[in-house]
């Protein structure tokens, strides 16, 4: 009969059943506990067996122990589980929540390869992960608007970057928001922007106020919609509001961002100018004053803030919306160029390059696509600008934009950029 020594493989030490266990590798390091290595080996083996084998129970049970020795591992025991883990169909969750925020090298195969993981699993490595875990989630194929948002709200340059130029994942109205705001600090960020198929006029519009030249005129082209359906379905609208005498200030707003007309009949009846052009020529002689400047936005059939933010436009471009909106011709253009006594000659003495890059932006535009930028700007940049919202920005309050309606929320960015520059 054998000794217990020779037959028990549970004796003190070990035995040779569990030293044969071994990888070549642990056998050759020598562990004090072979033990913890051979059990952590057994328990991942149980984890990953097949649903013919182990009910959904036993695995969890199985896989909550194995957590807690793992917690107490090796990065290299840890990462060995990792990997095997990253091709089952089913993962414990126990097992995920600790592995997917671990060392980055544990982690990746996960993140990476691991098709089992659902939105809660990449959520929490998106909320308790670094940056390095949160630039791998930006990269997974077919990432979720909301572990999206989430990678987004980090408000991490490099992560954002990587999530735009992932074409697999899905971004949120909100998070395109938020990026467009990031995007006024962050220039990087604005050609990426562009390219994702869910910027909507709305952003896109915002947008143009800090975008260089190539990128207003691409926003422009793309999103200067026409009004064409609107009007025709509104076309009877106008004469039930004009009995009603225009109460409704609501539905005032909306058919005046509809109707076709762009220039102001009743403004030009008391203004002291007998055209629109007649003012401009005016303060391209004399000068622009503020009393020109909201001369011309009453006459142009903008708010006076909506003008004063074309008017300061750094690039221009606004200006040509401005002019094709409003039917002026490209020498009146020249003349409010003049009025604001911007450079109309380079060195060479041919048309300043910012002219010409304006007046290149004036003849792509079509009349009906700058009205409707035009009166998207003078909605959202004056009609939603409260009194409330004015004294926030004059102070520098923070003004939390998600409770913001979407006018309001270009308001607020676009008149902000003013104040910071």
């Amino acid at each position: 009969m054998p000794s217990r020594s020779e037959s028990d493989p549970y004796k003190e030490g070990g035995g040779p059943a569990v030293a044969n266990d071994l990888s070549p590798e642990i056998r050759d390091e020598a562990p004090k506990f072979q033990a913890r290595h051979v059990l952590m080996r057994r328990l991942a083996d149980v984890v990953c067996l097949p649903e013919s084998r182990i009910n959904a129970f036993e695995r969890a049970v199985t896989a909550d122990l194995l957590v807690e020795m793992l917690r107490e591992a090796e990065v290299e025991d840890r990462a060995r589980v990792a990997r095997r883990l990253a091709i089952l169909a089913e993962v414990p969750n126990s097992l995920v929540r600790l592995l997917i925020v671990d060392d980055i090298d544990v982690a990746r195969p996960l993140i990476e390869t691991c098709d089992a993981l659902n939105d809660g699993d990449l959520f929490f490595a998106a909320r308790h992960g670094k940056t390095a875990h949160r630039l791998m989630l930006a990269a997974r194929k077919n990432l979720s608007s909301i572990v999206s948002d989430t990678l987004i709200n980090s408000e991490s340059l490099s992560v954002v970057e990587v999530l735009l130029r992932n074409a697999k994942t899905t971004l949120s109205q909100t998070a395109i928001e938020t990026i467009v705001a990031m995007s006024q600090n962050e220039p990087s960020l604005v050609p990426l922007i562009m390219k994702r198929p869910e910027l909507r006029p709305s952003s896109a519009y915002i947008l143009f106020w800090w975008a260089e030249t190539d990128i207003r005129r691409q926003i422009l082209s793309r999103f200067g919609v026409n009004r064409e359906i609107m009007q025709d379905m509104a076309g009877d609208v106008f004469a039930m509001a004009a009995e009603e005498k225009w109460q409704d200030a609501t539905s005032r707003k909306a058919l005046q961002f509809i109707e076709r007309r762009q220039r102001n009949r009743e403004a030009l009846k008391k203004s002291p100018y007998k055209s629109l052009e007649a003012a401009i020529a005016d303060a391209a002689t004399l000068g622009m004053t503020r009393k020109m400047a909201e001369e011309i936005s009453y006459l142009s059939g903008i708010k006076p803030s909506t003008g004063a933010k074309l008017l300061r436009d750094r690039g221009g471009e606004g200006l040509a919306v401005l002019c094709k909106a409003t039917g002026l011709s490209k020498r009146a253009l020249r003349a409010l160029w003049k009025a604001l006594r911007r450079p109309m000659k380079g060195p060479d003495g041919t048309t300043h390059p910012h002219l010409a890059e304006v007046l290149i932006t004036y003849d792509v535009l079509g009349v009906d696509r700058a009205q409707t930028v035009l009166r998207y700007w003078n909605w959202s940049l004056s009609s939603a600008l409260t009194h409330v919202m004015l004294r926030a920005l004059s102070s520098g309050e923070e003004v939390e934009l998600e409770g913001l309606s979407v006018p309001q929320r270009a308001a607020m960015l676009a008149f902000a950029q003013d104040l910071k520059s």
